[in-house]
């Protein structure tokens, strides 16, 4: 059992923010790593990468948007409920090290994925150029974490409503034109739209570029192949290949159509669990 310590939510509620006591997985967890969790006995096994993790504390932080019944249902859970199982830490660590500036962007959700990787190329003594977005102010996360973690932060909306208006793309192109050369390395992860665009804003100048494909996965072991994604013209496992790949050799095209392959059942599975607790309520 896995107590959960914290509960916020983000995002007009959207969003949630737990910490969980887990000491042995936080004394192991590396950034770009993630868990798999089961809410209780009759749960699927989820996977949701980790946005922080604190050895001292004993704790690891999860960030997930509510989109199903699994993550619903996690929902539910208040400051101390227990999860049943949580296995981890999984996925290869994201290879930091010393290069000189990075640019990290992220979107959506994916800011929590990226918040670790970011402090990390920091901590490692590197330049790190952060940039987030939202579709409007109301569901930006993160913004105080990831203005720590870098040196530099700038913000993103669709709306207008906050920072740039505009997308993640709009600010990228324009650090990649105003550094140049200078900027060693990009971290994109978000929505695979976001990830993909990035991707050919960043091909154009020759950065090397990072992005994570957590977002395909369901088993996390390498045993269902639900994650098999083309990078490079090979078949790759998210789960234990990954989840981060070279963004110029990701076939972005077959990844979005695996991602919509399984939405009939998960707004037949979210229906159903709807109208359970309609009845009970």
């Amino acid at each position: 059992m896995f107590k959960i310590l914290t509960k916020q939510e983000l995002a007009q509620g959207t969003v949630v923010a737990n910490e969980i006591h887990a000491p042995r997985i936080a004394g192991k967890a590396r950034p770009g790593q993630f868990i798999i969790l089961r809410v209780n006995e009759n749960g699927e096994r989820i996977p949701l990468t980790m946005a922080d993790s604190n050895p001292e504390r004993g704790t690891i932080t999860i960030i997930y948007q509510v989109v199903g019944k699994s993550t619903a249902l996690l929902k539910s859970l208040n400051v101390g409920d227990t999860i049943l199982d949580i296995a981890g830490p999984l996925g290869q660590p994201t290879p930091i090290e010393k290069k000189g500036t990075i640019i990290c962007v992220g979107g959506g959700t994916g800011v929590a994925v990226l918040h670790p990787i970011t402090r990390g190329f920091k901590q490692a003594g590197n330049k790190v150029i952060a940039i987030i977005g939202a579709r409007n102010k109301d569901l930006l996360i993160m913004e105080d974490k990831m203005k720590a973690a870098s040196h530099e932060l700038y913000v993103c909306t669709d709306d207008g409503s906050y920072g740039h208006h505009g997308f993640v793309t709009d600010v990228l192109k324009a650090q990649l034109e105003k550094l140049g050369s200078e900027v060693k390395e990009a971290v994109c992860i978000g929505p695979v739209p976001m990830m993909k665009f990035c991707a050919k804003v960043t091909k154009e100048f020759g950065i090397p570029t990072m992005v994570s494909l957590n977002a395909i996965m369901v088993d996390g072991t390498g045993m269902c192949g639900c994650c098999r994604v083309s990078v490079g013209g090979e078949t790759k496992f998210a789960c234990v290949d990954g989840p981060e790949f070279d963004g110029h050799k990701v076939d972005f095209e077959e990844l979005g159509q695996r991602l919509t392959a399984y939405q009939p059942q998960e707004r037949q599975a979210m229906d159903l669990y709807q109208r359970k607790c309609s009845c009970s309520s």
